[in-house]
């Protein structure tokens, strides 16, 4: 009987981390979206990714209000695979199920936003690795690199604040 109990506990806990991994996209602000979406389109469109990859779970999210409406964003969240075939039209969790067979895909991306749109300049800096590849010294270069892009306008490091 015991057995069975954590049985119905696991898969109830199991259910509950993957509907709240599937509402998480619609939970986050716009300028998160945005975010989210640049990196899928990224993973997406390479030649070596067969299945189409959606926001799993967010990380570490952190923004700086620089002042006239403009914001830097920094972003840190997991992408996983779906059943989905990659260039699904239209794809989220409640018609791509997630895949358990499949590394997760460890993103991180900072831009500036004016008026709540991606600017152009800097470039928005997407990184994503497959997480078992991933090394602290990749993740210090992305911090690294996100906080230089906040420095050249001389607003103050991105990471400082975190949400």
């Amino acid at each position: 009987m015991p057995l069975l109990l954590f049985a119905l506990l696991l898969a109830a806990g199991v259910s509950l981390s993957s509907a709240e991994a599937q509402s998480s996209v619609s939970k986050l602000p716009d300028s998160y979206k945005k975010g989210v979406e640049l990196a899928e389109q990224n993973v997406n469109a390479h030649e070596g990714v067969m299945h189409h990859f959606l926001l799993f779970k967010t990380i570490q999210q952190s923004q700086i209000e620089a002042g006239f409406d403009v914001v830097y964003i920094y972003q840190n969240f997991y992408l996983k695979a779906t059943k989905c075939k990659r260039g699904t039209e239209n794809a989220d969790t409640t018609t791509c199920a997630f895949r358990n067979d499949r590394p997760l895909i460890d993103c991180a991306v900072c831009y500036k936003t004016y008026a709540g749109a991606i600017e152009a300049e800097p470039k928005p800096y997407v990184s994503c690795v497959y997480k078992p590849a991933l090394t602290e010294a990749m993740k210090k270069e992305r911090i690294d690199h996100c906080n230089k892009m906040g420095y050249s306008s001389g607003s103050p490091t991105l990471l400082a604040v975190l949400s």
